[in-house]
């Protein structure tokens, strides 16, 4: 099933003969295998581990250095990483290179006409499926600044740093800091903790502050939140392994703890499929007497669904928005 943005694409089958192609930016689809006859190649990257894990043609990674007659660039809701994206790629691209940019309205494409036109010709041929499609021709290349996208902030004496679009960016959220509270050096925590959906890498990087005997893993989908989570590693001069993997698709091991604030938006939608992922298969994942500590918005179905695969859960702390369970295998 294709989404949207490729519907529209699908319109304009005729721009992709005998070409070289590129799709990248927020793919969620399978457009790659539609246009394989009509091009002379198809290359796909994503910055998100969950597609990569689902279509293993794609390639994975932070920066596209893939070159193509032909880009096509998927329009994300946030601005600045589709800008770092965007300016990354054509800092590297040819004079006279060729890009199509679809997105849709809600997610704010239209914005992509002032962040292009200082760099070359872009013009919207097609509106659709409540997208838009511009065609744009480079003309002047960009001057691509990676350390100008970083973003950093302080948490007592961790120092916390952040591309575009990572959670917990700009500042800690108040349900990582609840999540924080509930833990006290009197816990003596050790042994092994997993810090799943580890964004900027304020959680896992916190309680290996406070807790230094811990043995730290911390695992993302988004390229750019694991490469905040090494850097906020780094610059803390803490040892921890940061990874990619969709939910446990990559982490065979078990943990004593495993702790996350997880994410339940998709885009601009609310899904909840990472999450009940986590609460149903954390058990798996877990040694004899492991602590699977998560915290919600307090509206969330969770304690069902902690209930079913624990059997039971505590609620260890709450505020008017958010709560904090813990079950015990």
């Amino acid at each position: 099933m294709l989404s949207p943005e490729s519907e529209v694409l699908e319109r304009h089958l005729a721009l992709f003969e005998k070409k070289n192609i590129l799709l990248f930016g927020y793919i969620k689809d399978h457009f790659a295998e539609e246009i394989r006859k009509q091009s002379q190649n198809v290359t796909v990257f994503s910055s998100y581990f969950d597609y990569v894990n689902q279509y293993d043609k794609a390639k994975f990674g932070l920066l596209c250095e893939d070159s193509a007659d032909l880009a096509v660039f998927y329009w994300t809701k946030n601005k600045q990483e589709c800008q770092f994206q965007l300016l990354q790629w054509l800092s590297n691209a040819p004079i006279g290179q060729e890009m199509l940019i679809i997105g849709e309205n809600r997610s704010g494409v239209r914005s992509v006409e002032k962040m292009l036109e200082p760099f070359g010709d872009i013009a919207k041929i097609d509106s659709a499926r409540r997208c838009g499609l511009y065609h744009f021709s480079l003309q002047t290349q960009p001057d691509f600044n990676y350390n100008s996208f970083w973003k950093s902030y302080r948490l007592q004496s961790l120092n916390v740093f952040a591309l575009p679009a990572v959670f917990s960016s700009a500042e800690l959220d108040s349900g990582s800091q609840l999540l924080l509270s509930t833990f006290d050096k009197a816990d003596r925590l050790k042994g092994k903790v997993l810090d799943l959906g580890c964004g900027a890498g304020v959680i896992g990087g916190f309680l290996k502050q406070q807790f230094p005997k811990i043995k730290l893993t911390m695992s993302d989908v988004h390229a750019m939140a694991i490469e905040s989570s090494k850097r906020t590693l780094a610059e803390n001069e803490l040892e921890g392994h940061v990874i990619a993997s969709d939910v446990f698709s990559h982490i065979p091991e078990r943990f004593d703890l495993i702790v996350s604030n997880p994410p339940f938006h998709d885009g601009v939608d609310t899904a909840y499929r990472a999450v009940e992922s986590l609460i149903l298969q954390a058990k798996q994942h877990l040694s004899k007497g492991g602590e699977l500590r998560i915290v919600a918005n307090a509206f969330l179905p969770y304690p069902d669904l902690l209930d079913h695969a624990f059997g039971s859960h505590t609620l260890l702390a709450k505020s008017n928005k958010f709560k904090v369970y813990s079950a015990k295998v």
